[in-house]
Order: C-alpha cells, then sequence, then structure tokens
C-alpha cells in the first residue's frame, strides 16, 4: 500500500510516517503542501491531508485531489473538532475524519479500511492471458505463467492505466520509486511482458511512453 501523507508538522509527520512503514505501508511524506500539484496521484492507494497548513487550507486541497482523482480515498486527519469543520469535509469529498489526538492503531485501521474500499479486484482480460490482481497471479491458456516481480508491477500499473499513453517516468517513479534506474531496464521488463502478451498489446510511443490496449485485438 502506497499512502500519500500531507502533514507540516515535523513531530507528527515523522512518527506517523514510522509507526504506518513498521506495518509495510509506503509513505511519501509532503512538509510542504504547495508540492502537492507537482504529484502523480495515480501513485498512491491514499492520502492522509491535514487542514491547518502553512500556505494553503487543507479543505482547498482536498477539493483539488478529489477533482483530479475523484475515486482516491482521503482522510482528514486534523485538531479541528467542530461539526462544521466535519461537514465541509465530507461535502468536499472526504472518505473518512479523524482528529487530533489519535490513537496510532485507530489511523492504521482506517487507512487500511479506506484502502481496500478504493480498490478492486477484477480479472483482466489481454488477449488469451488473464490477470487475477486478488490472487496476484498470471494465466495463460488456463495455466500459471510466473513473471518476475518488477514485471508484476509493470503490468498492474498498465493495467491501472490500459488504454493511455504512460509516460516512462511515470512508470519508472511507479515501478522502481525513487531509485534510479535508466529506460534501457525499463525496456528490458517491457520485453519480458511482450513475450508473456499477444503481439501488439503493448504500444510503443517513440519518445513518449507506453500503451496497454484497451482492447485486443486493438481496432484499425
Amino acid at each position: 500500500m502506497r499512502v500519500l501523507l500531507i502533514e507540516d508538522n515535523e513531530l507528527l509527520g515523522e512518527s506517523v510516517e514510522e509507526y504506518l512503514s513498521s506495518y509495510g505501508i509506503e509513505i511519501k511524506w509532503i512538509k510542504d503542501e504547495r508540492e502537492v500539484e507537482y504529484e502523480d496521484l495515480s501513485l498512491y492507494d491514499a492520502v492522509i491531508l491535514d487542514l491547518m497548513l502553512k500556505y494553503h487550507p487543507g479543505e482547498d486541497i482536498l477539493l483539488d485531489i478529489k477533482r483530479k482523482n475523484p475515486k482516491l480515498p482521503v482522510l482528514i486527519l486534523t485538531a479541528k473538532h467542530r461539526i462544521e469543520d466535519k461537514e465541509l469535509c465530507f461535502n468536499r469529498g472526504a472518505d473518512d475524519y479523524l482528529t487530533k489526538p489519535f490513537e496510532p492503531r485507530e489511523l492504521l485501521l482506517r487507512i487500511k479500511a479506506l484502502a481496500r474500499r478504493g480498490i478492486s479486484y477484477p480479472i483482466e482480460r489481454i488477449g488469451d492471458v488473464e490477470v487475477d490482481l486478488k490472487r496476484g497471479i498470471v494465466l495463460k491458456g488456463g495455466e500459471e505463467v510466473r513473471i518476475s516481480p518488477t514485471a508484476w508491477e509493470l503490468l498492474v500499473f498498465l493495467l491501472k492505466n490500459r488504454g493511455e499513453i504512460v509516460p516512462k517516468s511515470r512508470i519508472m517513479s511507479y515501478v522502481w520509486r525513487d531509485k534510479p534506474v535508466s529506460e534501457d531496464v525499463l525496456r528490458t521488463y517491457i520485453k519480458e511482458l511482450r513475450r508473456l502478451l499477444p503481439e501488439g498489446a503493448i504500444i510503443t510511443y517513440k519518445g513518449r511512453g507506453y500503451k496497454l490496449v484497451e482492447e485486443f485485438p486493438p481496432k484499425d
């Protein structure tokens, strides 16, 4: 699970990051809320958002997040406890609201519940290949085919953005996080997927990125 934390309090942000990370949750912590507009929200399963920030009201950031990505769950974490504050946030699309001080365990349970709510587990079909997202397996002609963990991450991200041209930079940010990798490495794993998928399933857009076709075979 990947969570975007927007919190300008150093002590609280550090403790939330440390606690959630100890349970295997990958945290991207933004201390300056102005940086949110540069984030690719499709990389995250949920957002934890403070309301009282330095430069912009959290309520406005909530509205912007929901406009860009309506399905991305947002949990408000704030000292504001009036019913009017909660009403405003829920009207702007908040999925949950937790007031400070709080029990870290409760935050963990709530964010896990939100992430599960935002995730569906269909069986995706690409020609004769089935991708079972719930079980984490790939089937070809009814037989399980093993692929590398990195190729799996790449396949899931392409499926998440199926029918769209996905820039190479976005793919590398999702699959390799902050690890520096070259485009040659990305091409290696694209080749691994092409050996698995039907011909023409992944289209290369030179200088731009890749697209997993929405329908297969693709229409002329």
